[in-house]
């Protein structure tokens, strides 16, 4: 293998850790996948835990064995960059990990240290937020989601003794690892302002937010359990580089450049959206589990990624695992595992097959008529809504799950349009959807997408590696701005990690909008049907807490 400089990027999904190795040009020439441990509690389904010694060690498993693959040398790597979910990882004042599992030995020194972003244990301290009508909830769409880190933490607070929440420290997911990383405890702003209720436009922390929620330690202790050092935009240099313990277990050399990390969706824009400058109207798709959608504006001052712009987030917290529950919960799963075996091919290829044969059967032009008469609202791990479907028979066969898998895809291309629209309706203006993540690889939901919302939709030349690919771009940054100081200006660092992104990002693939006349009418009926229901979800829920005061 030819010289460096190579750069690693590091990204941690909800599944799996991923390092890849990358060339200067944005060329992806090793990675490795290891996955994750994810606990689960059998009498509580809201309850989703992991480890960060898990992740770490696989992490450094993946690193070296790039290294090896492609027989570079630890000295050729000039920066990391991290990517992660947005999970609470909490650990005590060195660094250890501290258990947040419910029962006796919360609080204690164990393995079992992040609360899942998909954890939904904190609802009650969700709800609390919400009343305060703090300033920080107009940073979050007016609604703190209880998939956030400081519901999490209160519910910590509430569970733990005094003395042990007192020792911890709290970090969003890509946080503890660049902390980890360096043992220097910058936080992100991308991290902290999206997911910490931390507002850059307010002088950051908000002490009465904190003290009305009765997190009022933090205020006195200054913060210090969060993050009270200096926040740091994307892929701005951490501290020296990689500790001697770091980099030991990585096999990587001591000092090396670490750029302030980001949320796993956040890497995944920056490795997908840099074809041209106009990226104000490009929105990113990250889809893997759950599917985050960003998108950025001029308008606004914070800095999460670029010094200057705002970031606006969208997101369905359940998509390829909600695919996946439709397939494997219906009674003819182990029916569609027998063919798939019998035809050597995957499931996938079976369902599509079958919808293809019930089409041609009926003479339906295209699968929306097919499945016209069948209708899926998708929020099935959501605290405020839930899933319904209208039109289901006595049926129980294959063909029942492939129309039920056809009707899956489409309610998750009619929430993407929601989604699409209400930024529309605030003032964006999105005109194609980038997408990156383990869905973009299914060329059926890809055609929906572009239908359903009726703009194009581009897919990354590798959709596994364009979030790792963002990862990386951190760690170049940060290798070139620690070299030359004039890059660490903040009017200097937004263009500079342009530059990167659009010399590192590889061109991508246009999936054009292509309904006939009959599906674009059908599609627009689905979307119509689709938004009556959360309306008539509302209503309903409202109808049934009436009579039940």
């Amino acid at each position: 293998m030819s010289q460096g400089p190579y750069y690693i990027g590091i990204d941690v999904g909800t599944g799996s850790v991923r390092a890849g190795l990358v060339k200067l040009d944005g060329t992806l020439v090793a990675s490795r996948t290891e996955e994750t441990i994810t606990w689960r509690d059998p009498e509580d389904h809201r309850i989703f835990e992991q480890s960060t010694t898990n992740i770490w060690a696989g992490m450094c498993k993946c690193i070296k064995a790039c290294l090896e693959e492609a027989k570079v040398s630890p000295s050729e790597v000039k920066g990391l960059g991290f990517d992660a979910t947005c999970s609470l990882a909490v650990s005590d004042m060195n660094g250890d990990p501290v258990i947040v599992t419910k029962g006796a030995d919360l609080g204690q020194s164990g393995e079992r240290n992040i609360i899942l972003w998909a954890d939904h244990r904190a609802e009650k301290e969700a709800e609390l937020i919400n009343s305060t009508g703090s300033v920080v909830l107009d940073y979050v769409g007016g609604t703190m989601s209880l998939e956030m880190e400081i519901p999490k933490t209160l519910w910590l607070k509430r569970h733990m003794k005094p003395e042990l929440f007192k020792r911890c420290q709290f970090f969003d997911l890509p946080d503890f690892l660049t902390y980890r990383a360096t043992d220097t405890s910058n936080r992100s702003c991308c991290s902290i302002a999206c997911k910490c209720s931390y507002v850059p436009t307010k002088d950051g922390w908000q002490p009465e937010f904190f003290e009305k929620i009765g997190l009022g330690e933090f205020v006195e202790n200054g913060f210090n359990q969060l993050g009270h050092e200096e926040v740091l935009t994307a892929g701005m240099p951490i501290g020296k580089g990689l500790s001697r313990r770091a980099a030991e277990e990585m096999g990587l050399v001591e000092g090396t450049p670490v750029g302030s990390g980001v949320i796993d969706a956040y890497a995944g824009w920056l490795g997908t959206v840099a074809a041209r400058y106009k990226s104000r109207h490009r929105l990113a798709a990250v889809a893997g589990t759950s599917t985050c959608h960003i998108v950025q504006s001029p308008e606004g001052v914070f800095d999460v990624v670029f010094p200057g712009w705002w970031m606006n987030e969208g997101g369905q917290s359940s998509t390829g695992q909600l695919i996946d529950f439709m397939i494997t919960t219906h009674a003819a799963y182990p029916r569609l595992k027998e063919v798939a075996a019998e035809r050597k091919t995957n499931i996938h290829d079976v369902l599509h097959d079958e919808l293809e044969r019930l089409r041609s059967e009926v003479e339906a032009e295209n699968l929306t008529e097919l499945t016209k008469d069948l209708h899926f609202y998708p929020d099935l791990h959501d605290p405020r809504m839930t899933g319904s479907i209208v039109g289901m028979k006595l049926d129980s066969t294959l063909s029942d799950l492939a129309r039920k898998f056809n009707v899956t895809l489409e309610a998750i291309a009619l929430q993407t349009r929601h989604i699409v629209d209400q930024m529309n309706a605030k003032g964006h203006e999105v005109r194609s959807i980038y997408m990156s993540g383990g869905q973009a690889k299914n060329a059926m939901l890809m055609q929906l997408f572009a239908n359903t919302c009726a703009i194009p939709v581009v897919l990354p030349e590798n959709s596994g590696a364009a979030v790792v690919l963002g990862a990386a771009m951190l760690g170049r940054f940060a290798a070139e701005a620690a070299g030359h100081t004039e890059l660490l200006a903040r009017e200097k660092r937004g263009q500079a990690l342009w530059e990167i992104m659009v010399e590192m990002t590889p061109a991508g693939t246009m999936v054009e909008p292509a309904a006939s006349p009959k599906e674009k009418k059908l599609l627009q009926a689905k979307y119509k049907i689709f938004l009556e229901a959360i309306e008539l979800q509302r209503r309903w829920r409202k109808e049934m807490e009436e009579a039940n005061n």
